[in-house]
């Protein structure tokens, strides 16, 4: 450290530190000592511009590809502009980013580590936002990712499995811009579904499958757009062979109600994949036989979207809306959007705990959780316990919406109805009530506490 005025340098430095009583604007003196020593960085702070550009032409002299960090603290942006392997760091910039980070609801992004560009963000999760009571791998995470969870003064390196809870803070990493928008939907309000899922709805008309009940899907999918605030209906028609019905559906079509048919059928992966990444759908509406089609199952799991599939009870005849109790996880998994939609479409809900064994006990905790959230949202649960069938418990059920864990593997075998007593065997094999399938990343980890 090189200084020629008095009362510059602290009174106490470490060891590792070595000062030098020299005038760095002087070429001879700062050139004897750079020789001397091998430097890798140079740091330039003083109070005088012209002394800065002085020292920063020595530098250039010496040696033009030693790194400098020049401190610029003068109304002037001209200076190391022409240097080489110069970073400048204007100290009001520096003075106005430390002030905002403590402004009320702003994200706090690195300033110093990586690019220094946003591309690092601190995010609060406040109480009862879309994000609490889910599981990390149940968030689609496209372009960014969350590195690590701090609960309780204590770090966690999240798994799929790890849970978010209020009052967390995740450390993200991802585009700054991808970043801005993930702050905005983990600050806003449970209660804007299918948010955090995505914004609109898409409905999907195969009509291999879907010619006969087209149009009563289309006024299922409005209805649920008119409960829903501020969103857009997307509809596509695939394998089109009736063009009659398809300008009926057509003629439905409004500022916040588009359809578009795909004449090629050889891209259907594809141009659903475009569709929901181009739109921000939150929410996929089909039939159980075009699930099954063409692998969708398999490409709406993987990008993580809502699945309505369509029952014989019509969506606006619903008036209950139905967790059956399985695995601790996935019943986390799926409470916040069992609320959500329940509230949305302004449905009772209810949580059937039907144990043929009648363990209710290991049940316990999920009870809990279903109780703490109706605090959030001020609704009330119906919560049943029962010894029965829970299959059997289903089917003597009416006018319900089932929510379920839309898990990677759902049994389509029909053989298993036979022997089966899990609900993930009977969602796709049975079309008596509408179902919503929430994701569900399926892990052999425990949660993290």
């Amino acid at each position: 450290m090189t200084c020629y005025k008095a009362g510059t340098t602290p009174p106490k430095v470490g060891k590792n530190i070595t000062l030098i009583d020299a005038d760095p604007t002087s070429y001879s003196k700062l050139s004897r000592i750079m020789r001397d020593t091998h430097y890798s960085n140079v740091f330039i702070v003083m109070e005088d511009m012209e002394d800065a550009e002085y020292v920063l032409k020595n530098i250039a002299l010496i040696d033009p590809k030693t790194r400098t960090i020049l401190v610029n603290q003068w109304d002037n942006d001209e200076i190391g502009k022409e240097a080489e392997n110069i970073t400048v760091i204007h100290s009001d910039e520096l003075m106005a980013a430390h002030l905002y980070d403590h402004l009320p609801n702003v994200p706090l992004v690195a300033q110093n580590v990586g690019l220094g560009r946003g591309e690092i963000m601190e995010i609060h999760v406040p109480f009862g936002s879309s994000y609490a009571y889910r599981h990390v791998g149940s968030i689609l995470q496209r372009k960014w990712k969350i590195a690590a969870i701090y609960r309780d003064e204590k770090q966690i390196l999240p798994t799929t499995a790890t849970m978010v809870r209020p009052n967390d803070t995740l450390l993200v990493v991802g585009k700054p811009l991808v970043l801005d928008g993930v702050y905005k939907t983990i600050n806003k309000r449970i209660g804007l579904f299918p948010e955090p899922f995505g914004k609109d709805i898409y409905l999907l008309l195969d009509f291999r499958y879907d010619k006969k009940n087209a149009l009563m899907y289309l006024k299922e999918g409005i209805y649920l757009l008119e409960k829903l605030e501020n969103k857009s209906l997307y509809v596509r028609i695939l394998y089109p062979n009736d063009f009659a019905l398809i300008d009926e559906l057509k003629s439905y079509e409004t500022e916040n109600i588009m359809v578009s048919v795909s004449y090629e059928s050889e891209e259907v992966k594809n141009i659903i994949e475009y569709d929901i990444h181009q739109h921000d759908i939150g929410i996929v509406m089909n039939s159980i036989k075009a699930f099954e089609a063409d692998d969708l199952k398999n490409t709406l799991y993987d990008l993580r979207k809502l699945v309505y599939l369509f029952g014989d009870k019509l969506l606006y005849n619903i008036k209950k809306c139905v967790v059956l109790m399985s695995g601790n996880e996935k019943m986390e998994s799926i409470s916040a959007t069992a609320f959500d939609i329940s509230e949305s479409l302004g449905l009772t809900l209810m949580l059937g705990d039907f144990d043929p064994e009648g363990d209710f006990e290991s049940k316990k905790m999920i009870i809990e959780h279903y109780e703490t959230l109706t605090h959030i949202f001020n609704m009330k649960i119906d919560i049943e316990q029962k010894i029965a069938n829970p299959i059997r418990e289903l089917s003597n059920m009416n006018e319900i919406l089932q929510v379920a864990p839309f898990e990677k593997d759902l049994n389509t075998d029909s053989f298993m109805k036979l022997i089966s007593t899990k609900i993930q065997d009977f969602i796709l094999t049975t079309t008596r009530h509408p179902k919503l399938l929430v994701p569900f990343a399926l892990t052999e980890g425990k949660e993290e506490t």
